[in-house]
């Protein structure tokens, strides 16, 4: 008899030439069971060790005939008695029989490749790995060291054997990678290769968010330019030169120095017709003004100068100071000072003649209603703005629009709207430039409006599947919570506490808005799983203070009832 188990990239297992359905791993545990099993050493483990991973707070009689529920299922899927064998306290796995998993596979392969300095070696033992290990499982404390330690080797043989094109599919902003493509590029005189080598990672670093290259591979940049001449030299070319200096220069902290660049690289956007590139360049100007406390200013007097003058690119400028924008809404009180704004914006707006700055304006009024606890307000300007953007073809700000429509529906109990507004908005977030942080938002909201166990499931998985490396971190806040709430209800809390401690230390890195309030609700929530009451409702009424700090009535009135529920 032959067993071979798949961990990395999926999970599955057959036995000899049966592969076992996954309907047989309908039982977590069972699953589970074999899944550790797999990866500890030898195939074993004492059965006080499995009790403490998967049931550390049952008391061991529990525990134990939990553990013996998991061997029983595990067994009936496996299709044999003797394939989970307990002997002694021993629980091992397949201990009589030839066993394959791919894990042990790859690590045998890789050692013996990085011993040596055979290419074909390195090759062959990277087609072994087959991808992440257990990626359905990534907030299973326990697969943390193993998924690390497998991931590592994987990196750590691409890079000895210049695999530089899949250490990039490993992970996309690794600048070295894209730097030795560039530069194999260059020298074979391919300047094409070599800047679309640039643009590719200047993307996967996201530089709409204040990340981008480093001076040397800008450098390797400039001289692929160079290769033909400055006369063949392309506008997109030259104001994705010029970003990516602006963004060096911000990391630097030299902030009016990458306010100057950001001006001046719009200005070259706009004359060749580059909407996407007013939005970047709009972007640096914005995050150089924040970071000196200056952006409600400037965007007041850049929304004003461009519904007046230039009303085409009004959207894309306002794409560009979108997180910042929902950044202030989001502080303490901050949805006060915004709608003071935007009032005096829509009268602008109108005056213009400007649908989109109209628009805009009205999306900003229709969130400050709703963060106020005015629902009726909030619909009425969000309705219009949906309307008035898209009209504009103002993708980014007709999809947040959707979003907050969405969360009005949640608020009234109605999940079968909020359903169909989510799939509009999902839909349409795929044609703006800023597509990775609309979807994340949305599909928050898609966790929250899931109507059965199996939707919520499915939903949070498609949402974990959204949390790759470079994704943007204040964006997935309200995923990271509303998965964890979700769990915490239906009495999930394996994988809870690692999700919140993940939201924690973000929240911590972007301090401001209503972040810490709701993490305090979602404690809570776990608390109460947990059935430990008392801790649960000191972490609710630290929400409710926190949201009143905010200003935001409905939220606070939620977790002051989450305190009564029997009320």
């Amino acid at each position: 008899m032959r067993v071979s188990i798949h961990l990395l990239g999926r999970f599955a297992v057959s036995v000899d030439d049966r592969v076992v359905p996954a309907a047989e791993w309908r039982r977590d545990r069972a699953a589970a069971l074999v899944k550790l099993l797999a990866l500890r050493p030898g195939h074993r483990a004492h059965r006080e060790q499995i009790m403490e991973t998967f049931w550390p707070d049952a008391d061991p009689d529990a525990a134990g005939a939990s553990l013996r529920k998991a061997v029983h299922f595990a067994r009936r899927a496996l299709g044999g008695r003797d394939l989970i064998d307990v002997s002694n306290d021993i629980v091992a796995l397949a201990p009589d029989v030839e066993l394959a998993i791919d894990t042990e596979s790859f690590e045998t392969a890789a050692k013996a490749a990085l011993r040596g300095d055979d290419s074909k070696a390195f090759a062959h033992a990277a087609d072994l790995y087959g991808g992440r290990l257990l990626p359905d499982d990534l907030f299973v404390e326990w697969l943390d060291a193993p998924r690390a330690q497998l991931q590592q080797r994987y990196s750590d043989l691409l890079r000895a054997g210049n695999l530089w094109q899949r250490l990039i599919a490993l992970d996309p902003a690794d600048e070295q990678a894209q730097c030795a493509l560039m530069q194999v590029a260059l020298d074979a005189g391919n300047r094409v290769e070599a800047i679309r080598q640039f643009n590719q990672l200047r993307d996967n670093l996201h530089a709409e968010l204040g990340v981008g290259p480093s001076a040397a591979t800008i450098a390797l940049y400039e001289k692929a330019l160079a290769l033909s001449g400055t006369e063949t030299v392309s506008p997109v070319e030259q104001i994705r030169t010029s970003l990516a200096w602006g963004l060096v220069h911000l990391q630097s902290g030299e902030f009016d120095k990458a306010s100057e660049i950001a001006r001046r690289t719009r200005d070259l956007a706009l004359g060749a017709d580059l909407p996407r590139e007013v939005g970047e360049s709009s972007a640096l100007l914005g995050i150089a003004s924040m970071m000196q406390a200056r952006w409600p200013q400037l965007f007041r007097s850049e929304f004003i100068e461009w519904v007046r003058a230039k009303p085409a690119f009004v959207q894309h400028v306002f794409d560009g100071h979108l997180c910042l924008s929902e950044f202030c809404l989001c502080s303490a009180k901050g949805h006060a000072e915004v709608a003071g704004l935007a009032r005096e914006l829509l009268t602008v707006a109108e005056e213009a003649g400007s649908s989109a700055g109209r628009g805009l304006a009205c999306l900003l009024l229709g969130e400050a209603s709703l963060f106020s606890g005015d629902l009726d307000g909030a619909e009425g300007f969000l309705a219009a703005a949906e309307q008035l953007l898209q009209e504009a073809d103002a993708v980014a700000g007709r999809v947040l629009a959707i979003e907050r429509l969405a969360e009005i529906a949640l608020e009234r109990g109605q999940r079968w709207r909020a359903g169909r507004l989510i799939r509009r908005g999902l839909a349409d977030a795929e044609r703006s430039w800023l597509s990775p942080h609309l979807i994340m938002r949305m599909q928050a909201l898609a966790v929250r409006a899931a109507s059965t166990p199996k939707m919520v499931a499915e939903e949070i998985l498609a949402g974990d599947r959204l949390l790759i490396p470079g994704a943007c971190q204040p964006c997935s806040m309200a995923l990271r919570t509303a998965s964890a709430i979700a769990l915490a209800e239906a009495g999930d809390l394996e994988q809870v506490d690692r999700r919140l401690n993940d939201a924690e230390r973000i929240a911590g890195m972007w301090q401001g808005g209503p972040w810490a309030a709701a993490l305090w609700e979602a404690r809570g929530v776990q608390r109460r799983a947990q059935n430990k009451e008392m801790r649960a409702l000191a972490a609710f009424e630290e929400a409710a203070g926190r949201y009143e700090e905010l200003g935001r009535p409905r939220d606070q009135a939620r977790c002051l009832a989450r305190m009564n529920p029997a009320g």
